[in-house]
């Protein structure tokens, strides 16, 4: 059996909460580009409230642990090791209700290369409850938009889990460029990059509406992929680090259910006693 007191030595340990290698001027950064609405950081949010800086700086001292000073401009912030279990348990009671219910649910990360088997670990375990774990839109070419920029993808899925593919090589040209023509692109598809975006949440989400199939009773994800699901009215969880305030924001304007704060880039081994602890903690270890 993992303790509590167990889980939060590795969370400080491993560096996932305690003292986190994101520096505190890079929190702030992001907390006043949150304030400006810029779409980057918002990942599908269309928040009710003012939210200044002061206001986002805020809520995530409250809900992450972060210094919540705001003369503290540089060098070392925090993740309070106590609010990530809490998080963590919170998520383990929407997972059990899942479970109990049977219910439907999609998976995907903006964090393929470090959260990628924390989300099909639970995933694996849903199944086995009897839950449907669908894997809607696979695979779809579609434009992804950073600002300016435009970069041709195709939403795939790895163990169950909703990922994004970038064309390398030559690609269609221009940001009109259609999706058919990036689906025949010269070039490869990369391995699984790294987004904030929501427009893969909401490609699969449309590819079931299209097909006249009911929405997922649950996702779980991270970035564009939690925040944008629970901006559609579907319930949603995610895992978020400390310059990742628009799922905090979602979560207290009620549009996330559970988001759990962690450092979401060290290796991805050492998620995997948080995935244990959740499942454990919903009555589904396996």
């Amino acid at each position: 059996m993992i303790t509590t007191e167990e889980l939060r030595g590795h969370l400080v340990e491993h560096r996932i909460a305690g003292l986190v290698a994101t520096p505190r001027q890079n929190n702030l950064g992001k907390y006043a580009r949150f304030g400006r609405r810029d779409p980057d950081v918002l990942f599908g949010l269309d928040p009710e409230g003012e939210w200044t800086a002061a206001d986002v700086l805020a809520l995530m001292a409250e809900r992450v642990g972060v210094s919540p000073d705001p003369a503290h401009l540089y060098g070392q912030d925090t993740i309070d090791p106590a609010l990530t279990v809490a998080a963590l348990d919170r998520l383990a009671a929407v997972l059990a209700r899942t479970a109990a219910s049977r219910g439907s649910v999609l998976l995907g990360t903006g964090h393929p290369q470090t959260l990628a088997g924390f989300h099909a670990a639970l995933g694996e375990a849903l199944r086995a409850a009897g839950c449907a774990v669908l894997t809607p839109a696979h695979p779809t070419p579609f434009a992804m938009h950073h600002g300016q920029q435009v970069e041709h993808c195709a939403l795939e899925y790895r163990r169950r889990v909703g990922v994004v593919r970038v064309y390398e090589g030559a690609s269609p040209s221009g940001a009109g460029a259609s999706t058919e023509a990036a689906a025949t692109a010269p070039g490869e598809l990369s391995d699984p990059v790294h987004t904030h975006s929501p427009q893969p949440v909401r490609i699969a989400l449309a590819a079931l509406a299209a097909a006249g199939e009911p929405l997922p009773d649950l996702v779980i994800g991270d970035h564009g992929w939690t925040c944008g699901a629970g901006r559609l009215g579907v319930a949603a969880v995610g895992l978020a680090d400390c310059n990742d305030p628009a799922v905090f924001v979602g979560e207290a304007e009620g549009e996330v259910e559970v988001a759990v704060p962690l450092d979401d880039g060290v290796w991805r081994g050492c998620y995997e006693l948080l995935s244990a602890y959740v499942l454990q903690q919903a009555g589904m270890s396996q």
